[in-house]
Protein backbone atom coordinates (compact mmCIF):
# COMPACT_ATOMS: atom_id res chain seq x y z
CA UNK A 1 0.00 0.00 0.00
CA UNK A 2 1.55 3.30 -1.13
CA UNK A 3 0.85 6.76 0.19
CA UNK A 4 1.30 10.03 -1.54
CA UNK A 5 3.34 12.51 0.47
CA UNK A 6 2.52 16.18 0.52
CA UNK A 7 5.47 18.38 -0.35
CA UNK A 8 4.83 22.02 0.64
CA UNK A 9 7.90 23.05 -1.34
CA UNK A 10 6.36 21.89 -4.60
CA UNK A 11 3.12 23.70 -3.83
CA UNK A 12 5.03 26.86 -2.97
CA UNK A 13 7.01 26.76 -6.19
CA UNK A 14 3.84 26.20 -8.21
CA UNK A 15 2.13 29.17 -6.58
CA UNK A 16 5.15 31.38 -7.24
CA UNK A 17 5.12 30.35 -10.90
CA UNK A 18 1.41 31.13 -11.14
CA UNK A 19 1.89 34.54 -9.52
CA UNK A 20 4.77 35.23 -11.89
CA UNK A 21 2.61 34.34 -14.90
CA UNK A 22 -0.22 36.53 -13.65
CA UNK A 23 2.19 39.42 -13.10
CA UNK A 24 3.65 38.92 -16.57
CA UNK A 25 0.19 39.05 -18.17
CA UNK A 26 -0.63 42.27 -16.32
CA UNK A 27 2.72 43.95 -17.09
CA UNK A 28 2.65 42.99 -20.78
CA UNK A 29 -0.97 44.09 -21.15
CA UNK A 30 -0.23 47.46 -19.53
CA UNK A 31 2.82 47.90 -21.75
CA UNK A 32 0.71 47.06 -24.81
CA UNK A 33 -1.89 49.63 -23.75
CA UNK A 34 0.76 52.34 -23.48
CA UNK A 35 2.34 51.36 -26.82
CA UNK A 36 -1.04 51.42 -28.60
CA UNK A 37 -1.89 54.74 -26.95
CA UNK A 38 1.31 56.25 -28.36
CA UNK A 39 0.71 54.59 -31.72
CA UNK A 40 -2.80 56.04 -31.97
CA UNK A 41 -1.41 59.56 -31.57
CA UNK A 42 0.81 59.25 -34.63
CA UNK A 43 -1.77 57.76 -37.00
CA UNK A 44 -4.32 59.47 -39.19
CA UNK A 45 -4.28 62.80 -41.00
CA UNK A 46 -3.72 64.83 -37.82
CA UNK A 47 -1.28 62.35 -36.30
CA UNK A 48 1.65 63.60 -34.22
CA UNK A 49 4.97 61.70 -34.54
CA UNK A 50 6.17 59.94 -31.40
CA UNK A 51 9.10 62.33 -30.90
CA UNK A 52 6.52 65.11 -30.43
CA UNK A 53 3.55 63.17 -29.02
CA UNK A 54 5.49 61.78 -26.06
CA UNK A 55 6.51 65.24 -24.76
CA UNK A 56 3.01 66.52 -25.52
CA UNK A 57 1.58 63.86 -23.20
CA UNK A 58 3.36 65.64 -20.34
CA UNK A 59 2.29 69.13 -21.44
CA UNK A 60 5.29 70.11 -23.52
CA UNK A 61 5.11 71.08 -27.21
CA UNK A 62 3.41 73.50 -29.56
CA UNK A 63 -0.27 74.33 -29.33
CA UNK A 64 -1.42 72.10 -32.20
CA UNK A 65 0.41 69.05 -30.85
CA UNK A 66 -1.10 69.61 -27.42
CA UNK A 67 -4.56 69.93 -28.94
CA UNK A 68 -4.30 66.67 -30.88
CA UNK A 69 -2.57 64.65 -28.16
CA UNK A 70 -4.13 65.87 -24.90
CA UNK A 71 -7.56 67.07 -26.04
CA UNK A 72 -8.41 64.56 -28.79
CA UNK A 73 -6.36 61.36 -28.77
CA UNK A 74 -5.54 60.94 -25.06
CA UNK A 75 -9.15 61.04 -23.74
CA UNK A 76 -10.26 58.57 -26.38
CA UNK A 77 -7.42 56.17 -25.61
CA UNK A 78 -7.96 56.40 -21.86
CA UNK A 79 -11.70 55.82 -22.30
CA UNK A 80 -11.00 52.66 -24.31
CA UNK A 81 -8.47 51.40 -21.75
CA UNK A 82 -10.61 52.05 -18.66
CA UNK A 83 -13.85 50.78 -20.23
CA UNK A 84 -12.05 47.66 -21.46
CA UNK A 85 -10.69 47.04 -17.97
CA UNK A 86 -14.20 47.43 -16.54
CA UNK A 87 -15.74 44.96 -18.99
CA UNK A 88 -12.88 42.47 -18.60
CA UNK A 89 -13.09 42.57 -14.81
CA UNK A 90 -16.88 42.31 -14.84
CA UNK A 91 -16.72 39.30 -17.15
CA UNK A 92 -14.22 37.58 -14.85
CA UNK A 93 -16.52 38.16 -11.86
CA UNK A 94 -19.56 36.81 -13.70
CA UNK A 95 -17.80 33.75 -15.13
CA UNK A 96 -16.04 32.76 -11.91
CA UNK A 97 -19.11 33.37 -9.74
CA UNK A 98 -21.54 31.48 -11.99
CA UNK A 99 -18.92 28.89 -13.07
CA UNK A 100 -19.92 29.29 -16.70
CA UNK A 101 -17.74 30.56 -19.54
CA UNK A 102 -20.84 31.91 -21.30
CA UNK A 103 -21.81 34.09 -18.33
CA UNK A 104 -20.91 37.38 -19.96
CA UNK A 105 -22.80 40.60 -19.11
CA UNK A 106 -23.58 41.34 -22.76
CA UNK A 107 -24.94 37.85 -23.37
CA UNK A 108 -26.95 37.98 -20.12
CA UNK A 109 -28.63 41.25 -21.10
CA UNK A 110 -26.94 43.58 -18.59
CA UNK A 111 -25.44 45.71 -21.36
CA UNK A 112 -28.73 45.48 -23.26
CA UNK A 113 -30.55 46.81 -20.22
CA UNK A 114 -28.23 49.81 -20.12
CA UNK A 115 -28.84 50.50 -23.81
CA UNK A 116 -32.59 50.16 -23.36
CA UNK A 117 -32.55 52.55 -20.41
CA UNK A 118 -30.64 55.19 -22.39
CA UNK A 119 -32.81 54.90 -25.51
CA UNK A 120 -36.00 55.00 -23.43
CA UNK A 121 -34.81 58.19 -21.73
CA UNK A 122 -33.94 59.83 -25.07
CA UNK A 123 -37.01 58.88 -27.08
CA UNK A 124 -39.56 58.52 -24.32
CA UNK A 125 -38.70 61.53 -22.18
CA UNK A 126 -36.50 63.72 -24.38
CA UNK A 127 -33.58 63.44 -21.96
CA UNK A 128 -30.01 64.41 -22.77
CA UNK A 129 -26.55 64.53 -21.21
CA UNK A 130 -25.99 63.10 -17.77
CA UNK A 131 -29.64 62.05 -17.43
CA UNK A 132 -29.19 59.61 -20.32
CA UNK A 133 -26.11 58.10 -18.68
CA UNK A 134 -28.01 57.78 -15.40
CA UNK A 135 -30.87 56.06 -17.24
CA UNK A 136 -28.39 53.63 -18.82
CA UNK A 137 -26.98 52.83 -15.38
CA UNK A 138 -30.49 52.30 -13.99
CA UNK A 139 -31.46 50.09 -16.93
CA UNK A 140 -28.54 47.75 -16.29
CA UNK A 141 -29.40 47.51 -12.60
CA UNK A 142 -33.08 46.80 -13.32
CA UNK A 143 -32.23 43.94 -15.69
CA UNK A 144 -29.68 42.53 -13.25
CA UNK A 145 -32.17 42.47 -10.38
CA UNK A 146 -34.83 40.99 -12.69
CA UNK A 147 -32.47 38.16 -13.61
CA UNK A 148 -31.66 37.62 -9.95
CA UNK A 149 -35.34 37.50 -8.92
CA UNK A 150 -36.36 35.15 -11.72
CA UNK A 151 -33.36 32.85 -11.33
CA UNK A 152 -33.50 32.50 -7.53
CA UNK A 153 -34.81 29.14 -6.35
CA UNK A 154 -33.55 28.36 -2.83
CA UNK A 155 -30.22 29.72 -3.90
CA UNK A 156 -28.46 31.04 -6.95
CA UNK A 157 -27.76 28.47 -9.69
CA UNK A 158 -25.44 29.44 -12.53
CA UNK A 159 -27.26 27.63 -15.35
CA UNK A 160 -30.65 29.11 -14.42
CA UNK A 161 -29.09 32.56 -14.09
CA UNK A 162 -27.58 32.32 -17.58
CA UNK A 163 -30.79 31.04 -19.19
CA UNK A 164 -32.91 33.78 -17.60
CA UNK A 165 -30.33 36.36 -18.63
CA UNK A 166 -30.32 35.21 -22.25
CA UNK A 167 -34.11 35.42 -22.30
CA UNK A 168 -34.13 38.96 -20.92
CA UNK A 169 -31.38 39.90 -23.38
CA UNK A 170 -33.75 39.06 -26.23
CA UNK A 171 -36.47 41.11 -24.55
CA UNK A 172 -34.13 44.13 -24.37
CA UNK A 173 -33.07 43.68 -27.99
CA UNK A 174 -36.71 43.52 -29.12
CA UNK A 175 -37.65 46.68 -27.21
CA UNK A 176 -34.61 48.51 -28.56
CA UNK A 177 -35.58 47.51 -32.12
CA UNK A 178 -39.13 48.75 -31.48
CA UNK A 179 -37.85 52.09 -30.21
CA UNK A 180 -35.57 52.47 -33.24
CA UNK A 181 -38.41 51.66 -35.63
CA UNK A 182 -40.44 54.46 -34.05
CA UNK A 183 -37.61 57.00 -34.17
CA UNK A 184 -36.98 59.49 -36.92
CA UNK A 185 -33.92 59.07 -39.13
CA UNK A 186 -32.03 61.89 -37.39
CA UNK A 187 -32.83 60.48 -33.94
CA UNK A 188 -31.85 56.96 -34.98
CA UNK A 189 -28.39 58.22 -35.92
CA UNK A 190 -27.95 59.79 -32.49
CA UNK A 191 -28.96 56.51 -30.84
CA UNK A 192 -26.22 54.53 -32.58
CA UNK A 193 -23.88 55.04 -29.62
CA UNK A 194 -26.30 53.20 -27.35
CA UNK A 195 -26.46 50.13 -29.60
CA UNK A 196 -22.79 50.00 -30.63
CA UNK A 197 -20.08 51.06 -28.20
CA UNK A 198 -17.96 54.08 -29.11
CA UNK A 199 -15.35 56.11 -27.22
CA UNK A 200 -14.91 58.98 -29.66
CA UNK A 201 -16.84 61.52 -27.58
CA UNK A 202 -15.81 60.46 -24.06
CA UNK A 203 -13.90 63.23 -22.27
CA UNK A 204 -14.14 65.68 -19.41
CA UNK A 205 -16.51 64.85 -16.56
CA UNK A 206 -17.75 61.59 -18.08
CA UNK A 207 -14.18 60.30 -18.44
CA UNK A 208 -13.35 61.34 -14.88
CA UNK A 209 -16.45 59.58 -13.58
CA UNK A 210 -15.52 56.45 -15.49
CA UNK A 211 -11.95 56.40 -14.17
CA UNK A 212 -12.90 57.03 -10.52
CA UNK A 213 -15.82 54.59 -10.59
CA UNK A 214 -13.80 51.78 -12.14
CA UNK A 215 -10.95 52.31 -9.66
CA UNK A 216 -13.33 52.09 -6.68
CA UNK A 217 -15.26 49.10 -7.99
CA UNK A 218 -12.02 47.44 -9.10
CA UNK A 219 -10.59 47.62 -5.59
CA UNK A 220 -13.81 46.11 -4.20
CA UNK A 221 -13.65 43.35 -6.84
CA UNK A 222 -10.10 42.43 -5.83
CA UNK A 223 -11.20 42.15 -2.19
CA UNK A 224 -14.13 39.92 -3.15
CA UNK A 225 -11.87 37.91 -5.46
CA UNK A 226 -10.13 36.34 -2.50
CA UNK A 227 -13.29 34.33 -1.83
CA UNK A 228 -13.80 33.27 -5.46
CA UNK A 229 -11.15 30.56 -5.30
CA UNK A 230 -12.77 29.05 -2.21
CA UNK A 231 -16.23 29.16 -3.77
CA UNK A 232 -14.88 27.25 -6.77
CA UNK A 233 -14.26 24.30 -4.41
CA UNK A 234 -17.98 24.08 -3.55
CA UNK A 235 -20.47 25.65 -1.19
CA UNK A 236 -19.89 23.08 1.58
CA UNK A 237 -16.17 23.73 1.60
CA UNK A 238 -16.78 27.48 1.63
CA UNK A 239 -19.24 27.15 4.51
CA UNK A 240 -16.67 25.15 6.46
CA UNK A 241 -14.28 28.07 6.16
CA UNK A 242 -16.91 30.53 7.33
CA UNK A 243 -17.80 31.99 3.91
CA UNK A 244 -21.46 32.46 3.00
CA UNK A 245 -21.78 31.32 -0.61
CA UNK A 246 -24.93 33.29 -1.42
CA UNK A 247 -23.59 36.47 0.15
CA UNK A 248 -20.24 36.22 -1.64
CA UNK A 249 -21.81 35.47 -5.01
CA UNK A 250 -24.34 38.24 -4.63
CA UNK A 251 -21.65 40.78 -3.76
CA UNK A 252 -19.42 39.70 -6.65
CA UNK A 253 -22.29 39.91 -9.15
CA UNK A 254 -23.36 43.29 -7.79
CA UNK A 255 -19.85 44.68 -8.30
CA UNK A 256 -19.79 43.18 -11.80
CA UNK A 257 -23.12 44.78 -12.64
CA UNK A 258 -21.84 48.12 -11.34
CA UNK A 259 -18.78 47.91 -13.59
CA UNK A 260 -20.85 47.06 -16.67
CA UNK A 261 -23.48 49.70 -15.91
CA UNK A 262 -20.86 52.41 -15.39
CA UNK A 263 -18.86 51.58 -18.50
CA UNK A 264 -21.94 51.20 -20.70
CA UNK A 265 -23.42 54.45 -19.39
CA UNK A 266 -20.31 56.29 -20.60
CA UNK A 267 -19.20 54.41 -23.74
CA UNK A 268 -22.22 52.37 -24.76
CA UNK A 269 -22.15 48.55 -24.97
CA UNK A 270 -18.74 47.27 -26.12
CA UNK A 271 -19.55 43.76 -27.28
CA UNK A 272 -17.75 40.58 -26.28
CA UNK A 273 -14.86 42.10 -24.28
CA UNK A 274 -16.39 40.73 -21.07
CA UNK A 275 -16.64 37.30 -22.72
CA UNK A 276 -13.26 37.04 -24.43
CA UNK A 277 -10.84 38.84 -22.09
CA UNK A 278 -11.38 36.69 -18.95
CA UNK A 279 -11.25 33.44 -20.93
CA UNK A 280 -7.91 34.31 -22.53
CA UNK A 281 -6.50 35.70 -19.28
CA UNK A 282 -7.36 32.51 -17.38
CA UNK A 283 -5.65 30.41 -20.04
CA UNK A 284 -2.53 32.56 -19.88
CA UNK A 285 -2.39 32.50 -16.08
CA UNK A 286 -3.51 28.85 -15.75
CA UNK A 287 -3.90 28.81 -11.97
CA UNK A 288 -7.55 27.75 -11.72
CA UNK A 289 -8.59 31.07 -10.20
CA UNK A 290 -10.74 33.94 -11.43
CA UNK A 291 -7.72 35.91 -12.74
CA UNK A 292 -9.40 39.23 -11.97
CA UNK A 293 -6.46 41.60 -12.43
CA UNK A 294 -5.13 39.85 -15.57
CA UNK A 295 -8.66 39.91 -17.03
CA UNK A 296 -8.94 43.65 -16.43
CA UNK A 297 -5.52 44.34 -17.93
CA UNK A 298 -6.10 42.13 -20.96
CA UNK A 299 -9.57 43.62 -21.46
CA UNK A 300 -7.99 47.09 -21.54
CA UNK A 301 -5.40 46.02 -24.11
CA UNK A 302 -8.01 44.26 -26.25
CA UNK A 303 -10.31 47.29 -26.27
CA UNK A 304 -7.73 49.91 -27.21
CA UNK A 305 -6.32 47.54 -29.86
CA UNK A 306 -9.81 47.18 -31.34
CA UNK A 307 -10.29 50.95 -31.31
CA UNK A 308 -6.96 51.61 -33.07
CA UNK A 309 -7.75 48.88 -35.61
CA UNK A 310 -11.20 50.27 -36.28
CA UNK A 311 -9.93 53.81 -36.79
CA UNK A 312 -6.70 53.23 -38.69
CA UNK A 313 -6.58 49.57 -39.73
CA UNK A 314 -7.98 50.10 -43.24
CA UNK A 315 -7.44 53.11 -45.50
CA UNK A 316 -10.47 55.38 -46.01
CA UNK A 317 -12.57 53.26 -43.65
CA UNK A 318 -13.44 53.63 -39.97
CA UNK A 319 -15.59 51.47 -37.71
CA UNK A 320 -16.93 52.10 -34.20
CA UNK A 321 -15.20 50.22 -31.42
CA UNK A 322 -18.20 48.00 -30.71
CA UNK A 323 -18.28 46.66 -34.27
CA UNK A 324 -14.60 45.65 -34.16
CA UNK A 325 -14.95 43.86 -30.82
CA UNK A 326 -18.07 42.14 -32.16
CA UNK A 327 -16.13 40.87 -35.17
CA UNK A 328 -13.43 39.60 -32.83
CA UNK A 329 -15.76 38.07 -30.25
CA UNK A 330 -18.37 36.40 -32.47
CA UNK A 331 -16.00 33.71 -33.83
CA UNK A 332 -14.82 33.02 -30.28
CA UNK A 333 -18.41 32.58 -29.11
CA UNK A 334 -19.11 30.13 -31.95
CA UNK A 335 -15.95 28.18 -31.08
CA UNK A 336 -16.92 28.12 -27.41
CA UNK A 337 -20.40 26.81 -28.22
CA UNK A 338 -18.97 24.13 -30.53
CA UNK A 339 -16.47 23.11 -27.86
CA UNK A 340 -19.22 22.87 -25.25
CA UNK A 341 -21.31 20.75 -27.59
CA UNK A 342 -18.41 18.32 -28.13
CA UNK A 343 -17.96 17.99 -24.37
CA UNK A 344 -21.65 17.21 -23.88
CA UNK A 345 -21.73 14.64 -26.70
CA UNK A 346 -18.61 12.91 -25.45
Amino acid sequence: MSTTSFDPGIVGRQRRRQRARASAVVVLSVALCFALLLLSMGLGVAGVPIDRSLPALFGSGDRLDLLVVRDLRLPRGLAAIVAGAAFGLAGALFQSTLRNNLASPDILGISGGASLGAITAILGFGAAGAVVSAAAFAGALVIAFAIWALAWRNGLHGVRFVLVGVGLSYVCASLISWWLSEAEVREAGQLLRWTIGNVSDVRGESLGLLVIGVLVLGCLALLVGREQRILALGDDHAAGLGIGASRSRGLALLIGVGLVALATAVTGPIAFVALVAPAIARRLVDDGGPALLPSAAFGAALTIAADVLGQYGLPNFTAPLGIVTGLIGAPYLLWLLARSERKVSS
